[in-house]
């Protein structure tokens, strides 16, 4: 078990980075990790189901993730649109931050807004002149590393095809890989997480320990709570719905319906209490989405599986491929 920062980087080929999605869904490479035998099996997505029993129970995040990244009328800062707080109040993460201090003023589509406050994470409140939708004209928030804009075709593709409830700002990426087709073969439920910041602020403590999550708020309706409690093994989709399965309330060992938020940081040496199996993609370095994976597999396993995934150059990140730890 390791906590110091530097344990959880590698070095990845850019080319490696998926920077656009396979033109098929399904059509993605997955790594099939066996915890209990330390066996690496390179197979295909489209070949899920061979891997699980039919007992299993998929457990899906149906967030929606919002068009939240939007541009000043002049073009001079970026927005990344995070939560309305009241009428005309947004929270939102600005670049350059340096023209946005308390007080500053900018337009988005017309409408005036001035920085109310400064957040102590450096998001800033904005009070806009009138209350109006600013996602409206919004695009998808792709992450930095893809180094593109977004375009027309990441308004479908950047989103699963069971998005449902609008809220998050990232994709929860593992669930990008479904068609409706596959799914429907599969015994399956959803829970809600709205994906945030928290997810994807970078580590700076060398002690991993030190971090602290953003909080993000989850949904277990009664109907998830009764089939995940009835399963006889559950299959977490994506990071996200694991956080929610490990950080949900229990009565009497069950899993209730709830809706609460969660700032919880998983990472070695967290034993998992409710997540049997997990899908998830290839994470960044040092990401803390690295160490949750580093949690479920074992800090050594996983580090040998990334080596394997860099020799048989599987493609890496949002758009890229899987890995199923069983």
């Amino acid at each position: 078990m390791s906590l110091r920062l530097a344990d959880y980087d590698y070095d990845l080929p850019p080319d490696l980075i998926a920077r656009r999605p396979l033109p098929q869904r399904d059509a993605s490479r997955m790594m099939i990790l066996d915890r209990r035998t330390g066996q690496i099996e390179h197979g295909h997505f489209q070949h899920l189901s061979a891997h699980l029993e039919p007992t299993d129970l998929l457990v899906l995040n149906n967030t929606r993730v919002v068009p939240a990244r939007r541009l000043s009328d002049d073009g001079k800062v970026e927005f990344l649109i995070l939560e309305k707080l009241g009428p005309a109040r947004w929270k939102c993460l600005v670049k350059p931050g340096r023209k946005m201090r308390v007080g500053a003023e900018t337009h988005i589509g017309k409408i005036a807004g001035r920085v109310e406050t400064i957040l102590p994470e450096g998001e800033r409140v904005i009070r806009f002149a009138a209350d109006f939708d600013v996602l409206a004209d919004g695009v998808m928030p792709l992450p930095p590393y893809l180094r593109r804009e977004s375009d027309l075709s990441d308004f479908e593709r950047y989103q699963t095809t069971y998005a449902e409830v609008p809220g998050a700002v990232a994709a929860p990426t593992a669930g990008l890989h479904f068609t409706p087709q596959l799914l429907a073969g599969l015994a399956h439920t959803f829970v809600t997480l709205h994906v945030g910041l928290g997810t994807f602020r970078p580590v700076k403590s060398e002690n991993i320990a030190d971090h602290r999550m953003h909080s993000e708020r989850f949904v277990i309706s009664a109907a998830a709570a009764k089939a995940i409690n009835a399963a006889h093994r559950v299959v977490a989709v994506g990071t996200t719905s694991l956080r929610v399965l490990e950080a949900a309330r229990r009565t009497h060992g069950k899993l209730v319906a709830q809706e609460s938020i969660t700032d919880i940081f998983i990472h070695p040496p967290y034993q998992m209490r409710y997540a049997d199996a997990l899908l998830t993609n290839f994470h960044l370095p040092r990401s803390t989405l690295l160490r949750l994976v580093s949690a479920f597999a074992g800090h050594a396993f996983v580090r040998e599986a990334y080596a394997a995934a860099i020799r048989e150059r599987y493609r890496f990140f949002s758009y890229g491929d899987c890995m199923l730890i069983l």
